[in-house]
């Protein structure tokens, strides 16, 4: 046998085994069947199901959270956000799972050397309108997290932006439904192209932070499944995601992790979900109404009031409470997608591999400048010239790196953390938050591309002494940021610390001021008149500074569009105010009050809370179908951006049928390659009956000077039909679609005629 080993089936009772055959040893080691890829995946688990004790079935559903457990098993770089017990004497792996929004975040542990490759915010990705750079980005992590021993990664947010304010807007793909619904499938399918698995989050509509474990979010059905279930929908279809994780809040009266319309009527039965529902970190209230209302596992459960899952769904299965079946029916969803994923048969690696950190960081670098957005560039001030001789910077910590958000998706990023600050004032259960900074710095970037002129840094802290320094110069830079986290709301979306008294003052002293933006989502701008450019660069990454420069000198094109609405006042938005802000902040005062009890083990996410409800009124129009149905004007429309290249549309047509699609033609008329995002609005009536538009085809097209492509595109039925009596309805008829710049653009219109149609929910 030339020194491998052989292999064949005997039976034995009935039952396969598979038998290897040591070569020159004479020995036969007996291999689980199971264990034997060629088997189908749902024979391989009934398999393995009925060799498991009640004991491992349990231990299967329920799991530590990270940082609990990295006490007693302090050197495992595998323990990050959560840790679920396998059956090794199944072959059956542990679960080692890993934040990883925007990179490796390794449960917020900081570990020296123990670094990650951090992406741009989500929304800077999503603001690019390309799923193949949101793919890369997926793949990224996951190549990392699987070289680290992770098989697990809490990736794949899909909560549509409601808010303004929303401290975590910067993880999602923004305010609509079709742009986040590709996105994020583009992401997990690249993630899970790894061998590992990844969740979609959080379901469903946790769309604020403050109050999150404790308010009840309001909407109607039709509302919820045309916006952000429609989301969740086109994700995981896309995507194909093995695991969905249910969030905090509740939804029409009952939690997420224990609703059952929501996981058993809308995930299993409607959509056909075979994997399995974990629980965001402290998301479970009961056991067997959890268990009967769909939930599947129970995660991070030291932050839960016990162990649901643990001891008291034992005692459930014993009593009759929970049938046995429907435990069984909970470790076969995970074993499932364990096979599947191919996570028995090529497990992640139990210790560290090499990572190509360099090519890696290439990736944040392109997913950086693919998403960057030039909101404004009067008299044409960018691109910069390198024959600059006199530039000034100002703000924004540009001399040491760039601002990334704040929560579980921080990573430890391979460029550094120059600067790691407390919440100000924040609250002791959010002490594992900081302000972080990456350590790539725009001035040095800058400089590197400005050998011979004379560049100088200014933090900007004395407004009157800025404005004096950039008064002569031949560009302004000033860099203005806005930290967002996990688990609070801004109280208003305005620059904090004096930033807008910087900017006019600056301006008006030099009307060639750039305003470099590094912020988690929409921010208002009263000195926007004032100011030469606006480039909005979110939260860039790991290599953010080099990005910015890029995109700063013209070195590539600035092709982002924005992915969200920016208000022009507060009162444009749903929600001025962010509701329960005033139950949060007698809550913290409380605790502020309460002495602090030496050794204690539990933890209060709540931070006492009381819970209310949010309506939202908004209902499925959400973010630019608001702004319209209201009449109002923002400041800056959903998918506006500028290139530095100029592009014509034409030829614009339409094909109904029961697959209809659009067709047009892209042209770059300017004297320099650029990115043109073309996005097609389908005008259909809201829920008010008045027509509104909705984003239901969009292409990213990168043309050098005179160069054209034609363009078609699919439209999914659902995207302009109504939700109604258990079923997408499609009325038939015409139906104007318009192509367009932005959602505020009046573009070129045509007729898609579609039959009638009803599709399944």
């Amino acid at each position: 046998m030339g020194g491998k080993a052989a292999g064949s089936w005997l039976a034995r009772g009935g039952v396969c085994l598979w038998v290897l055959l040591a070569a020159g040893a004479g020995q036969t080691r007996e291999v689980p069947p199971w264990l034997d890829p060629a088997l189908p995946t749902p024979r391989r688990v009934d398999l393995v199901l009925g060799q498991m004790t009640l004991d491992e079935k349990i231990g299967m559903v329920h799991g530590n959270f990270g940082s609990i457990l990295r006490k007693s098993r302090p050197d495992d770089k595998r323990i990050g956000a959560g840790h679920v017990p396998g059956v090794p004497r199944l072959g059956i792996p542990d679960l080692y799972e890993s934040d990883a929004s925007l990179g490796v975040a390794n449960g917020g542990t900081m570990r020296p050397g123990d670094v990650a490759t951090a992406l741009p915010a989500s929304l800077a990705t999503a603001a690019s309108f390309d799923p193949d750079i949101a793919y890369e980005g997926g793949a990224m992590i996951g190549a990392e997290a699987r070289a680290k021993g992770f098989n697990v990664l809490l990736a794949g947010g899909a909560n549509l932006t409601r808010d303004p304010w929303n401290g975590r807007n910067f993880e999602y793909m923004g305010e609509d439904t079709w742009l986040t619904g590709v996105m994020a499938g583009a992401a997990i399918r690249g993630v899970q192209d790894n061998g590992i698995i990844s969740t979609v989050k959080h379901f469903a509509l946790n769309a604020q932070e403050s109050g999150r474990y404790v308010l009840d979010a309001r909407i109607e059905e039709p509302a919820l499944r045309e916006s952000d279930l429609l989301a969740f929908q086109l994700a995981m279809e896309r995507g194909q995601p093995d695991s969905v994780m249910c969030a905090y809040n509740k939804v029409n009266g009952d939690w997420s992790c224990e609703n059952d319309w929501l996981l058993n009527q809308v995930l299993k039965r409607d959509w056909g979900f075979s994997g399995w529902v974990m629980s965001d970190w402290g998301g479970v209230h009961s056991t067997a109404k959890a268990a009967l209302a769909g939930l599947d596992q129970e995660s991070g459960q030291e932050l839960d009031q016990e162990v649901y899952f643990g001891e008291p769904l034992r005692a459930a299965v014993q009593s009759g409470a929970v049938p046995a079946a429907r435990l069984d029916d909970m470790v076969r969803r995970i074993l499932g997608r364990l096979f599947d994923r191919g996570l028995v048969d090529r497990p992640a690696p139990e210790t560290p591999q090499a990572i190509d950190y360099a090519a890696h960081g290439q990736v944040a670098r392109r997913a950086a400048e693919a998403g960057a957005v030039l909101l404004r560039n009067e008299g044409g001030l960018l691109p910069l010239s390198t024959a600059l001789k006199r530039v000034v910077v100002i703000g924004g910590h540009a001399d040491i790196g760039v601002l990334s958000g704040g929560g579980s998706s921080q990573v430890q990023a391979v460029s550094g953390t120059p600067l790691r600050l407390p919440i100000p004032n924040g609250p002791a259960n959010l002490g594992f938050i900081k302000v972080t900074y990456h350590g790539s710095s725009p001035l040095a970037a800058i400089k590197a591309r400005l050998p011979g002129a004379q560049v100088s840094y200014l933090d900007g802290h004395d407004p009157a002494a800025a404005a004096v320094a950039a008064r002569d110069a031949d560009a302004v830079l000033v860099f203005a940021e806005q930290w967002r986290t996990e688990a609070i709301d801004l109280e208003s979306p305005a620059l904090p610390d004096g930033q807008d008294a910087l900017i006019a003052a600056v301006a008006a002293a030099n009307p060639r001021t750039t305003v470099v933006l590094e912020t988690g989502g929409a921010v208002l701008m009263p000195w926007l008149g004032k100011v030469g450019a606006v480039l909005e660069a979110w939260y860039p990454g790991d290599q953010g500074g080099e990005a910015i420069a890029r995109v700063l000198f013209g070195e590539v094109d600035a092709g982002g569009r924005l992915p969200l609405t920016f208000p022009a006042t507060e009162a444009q938005a749903p929600r001025p105010r962010v509701p329960g802000l005033a139950n949060v902040k007698a809550a913290a005062a409380q605790q502020a009050a309460k002495p602090r009890t030496p050794g204690a083990t539990t933890v209060d996410i709540t931070g006492g809370v009381q819970g209310f409800d949010v309506p939202y009124v908004e209902g499925a129009d959400v973010g630019y179908r608001w702004y319209e149905r209201q009449g109002s004007k923002p400041l800056f429309p959903f998918g506006h951006g500028l290139s530095y290249s100029r592009f014509r549309h034409g030829g614009f047509t339409a094909q109904g049928g029961a697959r209809p699609t659009v067709r047009f033609t892209v042209t770059n008329i300017g004297s320099r390659p650029g990115v043109d995002v073309p996005q097609v609005y389908a005008v259909a009536a809201g829920a008010d009956g008045k027509p509104l538009r909705r984003l239901v085809a969009f292409k990213r097209v990168e043309l050098a000077p005179g160069q054209s492509v034609t363009v078609t595109l699919p439209i999914d039925p659902r995207l302009i039909a109504r939700y109604d009596a258990g079923a997408w309805t499609v009325r038939g008829g015409p139906v104007p679609v318009v192509l367009a710049r932005d959602a505020g653009d009046a573009g070129q219109t045509a007729s898609l005629t579609l039959p009638a149609l009803t599709l399944k929910p």
